[in-house]
């Protein structure tokens, strides 16, 4: 990518246009738009992988973090000719696929990537992904509570890989073979949950509601619907520190590492050095868990 990022740029032969390159995004951080850009061309190997073929949400902060915010679902006009969409009741979704997209789409100061769980004109879940979300807004149990989901599922035989939201969460990926249904991968969360929320009755809640929650750590197995979004693997996120979401090592999880520790600034040494944690994971085997389930009704 070219240093120097003012007015057109050509990228894979598609002209991108730069507008406000010194304006800060993350201030803080000291990232402006112009690093930005640098960072999501070196993010898009692995950020446009989780991306492509979905419908994608994007937030978008024209004036930094600290402004206004808004969620883009619907294209905005006019498009760009390399720009693809995909209409999913009724609304017409960006679904990124290249970096030109990805770098138009960071020039309009889309901040963060949420992609939805299926691809477009599917109704079958990409993987399957808990969501640990925390009550408190720093919650210093959040790598023990991704711990012990990970050790539930790999007693069922199920490996899984965690990343951080970016925000105060984590959430917990497991791939899976095509054909499993978000109505199964529900139920099997469920089951996970519940488990989960017996053995460790202060730490884990299945409460929907926030205000009824208190301090403790929501277990959403819920989340599998079509059109439903979740956080990307590699976005960047709208927080102070430019956090990034990113796969960790379980090890990682065991030595308590924190969602901020993994930012805009730093990722690509992460990258070169340990690659893309979650393709080194293959599909897992639910179907013997899942049969046992259905046996139980």
């Amino acid at each position: 990518m070219p240093r120097s990022i003012k007015g057109t740029i050509q990228i894979e032969g598609q002209d991108i246009t730069i507008t406000n390159p010194d304006k800060p995004l993350w201030p803080e951080a000291g990232v402006t738009k112009a690093m930005y850009l640098q960072k999501l061309a070196e993010l898009s190997p692995y950020l446009l992988k989780y991306c492509r073929n979905r419908l994608l949400t994007t937030i978008r902060y024209p004036h930094g973090i600290h402004g206004e915010f808004f969620y883009q679902k619907n294209a905005p006009e006019p498009l760009p000719p390399y720009v693809k969409t995909a209409v999913h009741e009724g609304i017409n979704y960006i679904v990124m696929e290249d970096l030109p997209v990805l770098l138009w789409l960071g020039n309009l100061a889309a901040l963060e990537f949420h992609p939805s769980l299926h691809y477009a004109g599917s109704k079958l879940p990409c993987e399957w992904m808990i969501d640990l979300d925390p009550s408190l807004p720093e919650e210093p149990r959040i790598m023990e509570a991704a711990h012990i989901v990970g050790q539930t599922l790999s007693s069922l035989g199920i490996q899984s890989v965690p990343k951080t939201s970016g925000a105060t969460g984590v959430q917990i990926i497991v791939p899976i073979q095509s054909g499993i249904t978000f109505e199964e991968l529900r139920t099997l969360g469920h089951f996970v949950g519940m488990y989960v929320c017996q053995k460790h009755p202060d730490l884990f809640t299945l409460e929907r509601l926030k205000k009824d929650r208190g301090n403790k750590i929501y277990f959403d197995y819920l989340q599998h619907y079509g059109g439903k979004t979740l956080a990307a693997p590699y976005t960047p996120r709208a927080r102070e520190h430019a956090s990034v979401s990113t796969p960790l090592l379980w090890d990682e999880v065991a030595a308590d590492v924190r969602p901020k520790d993994f930012h805009l600034l730093n990722i690509g040494a992460r990258l070169a050095e340990k690659g893309d944690l979650l393709s080194a994971l293959p599909p897992q085997p639910l179907e013997n868990v899942l049969k046992h389930l259905k046996n139980k009704k």
